[in-house]
């Protein structure tokens, strides 16, 4: 686990750093775990599955458990953002109130090929649903201000995008473009090259790629970096090759994907999210010259759907 990784997630624990509420427990297991060690974990996907049985338990006790070591269980709890293990049981004890309330649902995301219609709906709906509430959870405000602020006083945008990010991309280009900004989005990689070399200080370039390793939008974002623009990583991975291109990292929700949703919807779903706040941030800022444009892109297409 790399510090930058630590630092994105607030997991110091020093002042300042609250820990997260105890809804966002499984939120943070969710988003953290691909980048944790093994033994690490266990012992995340422990508190996650059986919060009140974990929180029960000492710190020796949840080390038993889960064949690690009371060194490994306090790390665990400071890197998902508790200052120590105590902090992480009393959110534990918090989450289990919660679901012990009936507050969480019971639905599972898993979908079988023989499973009704109706069924696939509820599940597909909560999953997106937890994937929503996931990615809120974890997103660092800190650096979607930063972007914001960067994206408002762009001289131009460059967004990168393959398969269904590039769908991703298109859509916040848009939302620019009807505010009076410069924006393109790139899907074709050697496009995205040739213009990525001639961005410079004051233009900014987004990647968007769930898994954090595509190389297709790694190399424009490289190419953007080297050549000054602030460069902003939209990924579910943010100790990915991409995060290493990166100005600003926003973290999407990492959501499991089956042999029946190889390309999963939530996916998709938590990097749009993260292009609305973007954009109303940036609609915001900007206000005095977003909304005119807005109005006149409104009225401009007014006719076409009467």
């Amino acid at each position: 686990m790399t510090q930058d990784v630590k630092e994105i997630f607030g997991s110091s624990g020093g002042p300042g750093n609250a820990p997260p509420a105890p809804a966002a427990l499984t939120a943070k297991v969710r988003t953290l775990a691909p980048s944790m060690t093994r033994s690490m974990q266990r012992v995340a996907e422990a508190v996650a599955s059986d919060p009140a049985g974990c929180a029960a338990l000492t710190v020796t006790g949840l080390a038993e458990l889960t064949g690690t070591s009371e060194a490994t269980v306090v790390r665990t709890a400071r890197l998902l953002g508790y200052p120590g293990y105590r902090d992480l049981r009393l959110a534990l004890a918090g989450l289990a109130a919660q679901q012990q309330s009936g507050r969480a649902p019971a639905l599972t995301t898993d979908i079988a090929v023989d499973d009704p219609i109706a069924d696939v709906v509820a599940k597909l709906a909560y999953d997106e649903q937890q994937t929503l509430a996931d990615t809120a959870a974890g997103l660092d405000t800190v650096q979607l201000g930063a972007a914001v602020a960067a994206l408002a006083g762009a001289r131009r945008t460059d967004v990168y995008g393959i398969g269904a990010s590039g769908l991703v991309a298109q859509d916040l280009t848009q939302k620019l473009l009807r505010i009076g900004l410069i924006a393109h989005a790139h899907s074709d990689p050697h496009l995205a090259v040739t213009n990525a070399v001639q961005l410079r200080s004051g233009d900014v370039a987004i990647a968007i790629t769930h898994s954090g390793s595509t190389g297709d939008v790694i190399e424009p974002l490289r190419a953007a970096f080297e050549h000054g623009a602030t460069t902003v990583a939209i990924t579910g991975r943010p100790d990915g090759p991409v995060t290493q291109y990166a100005d600003h990292v926003l973290t999407t929700s990492t959501s499991r994907e089956s042999e029946l949703r190889p390309a999963a919807m939530s996916s998709r779903t938590s990097q749009l999210l993260v292009v609305d706040c973007l954009f109303i941030g940036v609609a915001q800022r900007t206000y005095e010259a977003a909304a005119p444009a807005l109005a006149a892109s409104y009225e401009a297409l007014a006719h076409r759907h009467r």
